[in-house]
């Protein structure tokens, strides 16, 4: 129906009707295409900075003279932290929209790298990493909600893509980590690679906040109905007006921790199992694995830092090609079944890596890693976040994401903390060969668990869900 004011206007009504535009559309315009990718560089940030540490962490332990134990809280800090900001990121994404949070996340990225790159003593590193940690949670959980709104259903698979990036963001860091070195900066090149976030948090901060538009499906979502129809015209330039509001969401209330249950029922129990166990299972198998690669390329070139560099650098290329070609996999077999064909590669792989560690031949010592993380980034690395981003309703979608990546988080603390307890007792093969255990367990789940979100004809914006807390004790909450 067109509005008197504007007859070739289309009148939208409510987020169904938000999204059914949306999704009619083959490719993203220019202007959607920028603002896609602007999101995307948060995530390229969150990596980078992630990867920062590990790229400078032997100098810094030499230069500050760190035991054991700091070095395990430093490795552990920003990750652990993040358990607790995803979903207070997606909370606030819920009640205050979806920009705002991201902005934020930037300012706090700058501080947390700036105050690492100054750090003069362990306490003022920690507290550096801990709002590094800060950002990413906060960041991860709103962005891939909000790039699963701005996307059409025939480019879902696109979202895999922040796969691609978290290895291009790692090797850029280590690539100018190198260049540091180059330069014979000496113990301090630490501090040029976590500092160097700064200036990528920076400049992010800046196009942000001049370019980046709220979600049209969120403004639906809250009744501001007029405010969607000129977001949809900045994004996509449709030509929409707001009508009468005909949803039966006005009288839901605003979301909070409170309808974090809803989450646990049905139909979205099985949706959040899935893209938690897979959110934990892949990042505890790349935070065991990946991101020691340095280590495991100094068991395998040589204990020179630039060789041990290159070789990580190289790995990483099998992330970026694996993460590109995600996209394309996801959308030919779903991603389920991709994530599925990921970890039975991953487990057959680790077990051979681990089982023959120190007596493969060279070549297949370097082949084993690399395809490890080729089938790691190409299926799960990135389906348990996308798989959560696609699984719930618009109002409640950051809330989904962000609890979904809490629970997924412990995963990368259990890999950056306990592997090199197992490492120290058991050694490097034996650590690897038990860990192929945990792609065993993501294979498992994939299989029990059938949701695929790119594989059903349910539109989660369609589905009319009850959000009220359930009672406890008898009484209403």
């Amino acid at each position: 129906m067109a509005s008197p004011s504007n007859p070739a206007a289309e009148t939208i009504s409510g987020v169904p009707h938000v999204v059914a535009l949306i999704n009619k559309l083959e490719r993203l315009p220019g202007k959607a295409n920028l603002l896609w990718y602007l999101i995307l560089g948060g995530l390229f940030l969150d990596a980078y900075s992630n990867a920062a540490l590990g790229a400078g962490l032997s100098p810094m332990v030499s230069e500050l003279g760190l035991t054991a134990t700091q070095v395990g809280l430093l490795t552990a800090t920003a990750p652990a932290i993040a358990i607790v900001f995803n979903p207070i990121g997606g909370w606030l994404a819920a009640r205050i929209g979806r920009v705002k949070p991201l902005l934020l996340a930037k300012v706090v990225a700058v501080a947390g790298a700036l105050l690492t790159a100054y750090a003069g003593t362990f306490e003022t590193v920690w507290c550096g990493r801990a709002l590094v940690g800060i950002a990413y949670g906060i960041d991860f959980a709103v962005a891939m909600a909000m790039l699963a709104e701005y996307t059409p259903t025939k480019l879902k698979g696109r979202l895999n893509l922040w796969q691609c990036v978290w290895y291009i963001a790692t090797t850029t860091n280590l690539a100018l980590t190198l260049v540091f070195f180059k330069f014979g900066i000496g113990t301090e090149i630490w501090r040029y690679s976590v500092g160097s976030a700064a200036v990528f948090a920076g400049v992010l901060l800046i196009l942000q906040l001049l370019f980046l538009v709220e979600s049209p499906a969120w403004l639906a979502s809250q009744g501001r109905l007029a405010d969607a129809a000129k977001c949809l015209h900045r994004i996509y330039g449709f030509n929409v007006v707001a009508g009468e509001r005909t949803e039966t969401r006005t009288e839901q209330p605003a979301i909070g921790f409170r309808h974090t249950g809803v989450l646990f029922r049905k139909p979205y129990l099985a949706r959040t199992m899935l893209s938690t166990m897979i959110s934990l299972t892949q990042s505890m198998q790349y935070f065991a694995i990946g991101w020691y690669l340095p280590v495991i390329s100094l068991a395998i070139f040589g204990d020179q830092f630039e060789t041990a560099t290159i070789g990580s650098m190289v790995f990483n290329a099998a992330g970026i090609i694996g993460g590109a070609v995600s996209a394309y996999i996801g959308r030919r077999m779903g991603l389920r079944l991709s994530s599925a064909v990921g970890y039975a590669m991953a487990f057959v792989l680790l077990l051979t890596l681990g089982l023959g560690f120190g007596n493969l031949p060279t070549l297949l010592s370097f082949a084993v890693p690399f395809l490890f993380i080729f089938f790691h980034s190409a299926g799960p690395g990135a389906n348990g976040k996308s798989i959560a981003a696609l699984s719930y309703r618009s109002d409640i979608r950051t809330l989904g994401t962000g609890i979904t990546g809490m629970l997924g988080s412990f995963g990368s603390v259990i890999g950056l903390y306990i592997f090199p307890l197992i490492k120290e007792s058991m050694g490097l093969g034996a650590t690897i060969a038990l860990l192929s255990a945990v792609p065993l367990l993501g294979l498992i789940t994939c299989l029990i668990i059938k949701w695929d979100p790119t594989r059903s004809s349910i539109d989660p914006d369609e589905e009319v869900i009850d959000l009220k807390p359930r009672a406890l004790a008898g009484r209403p909450v």
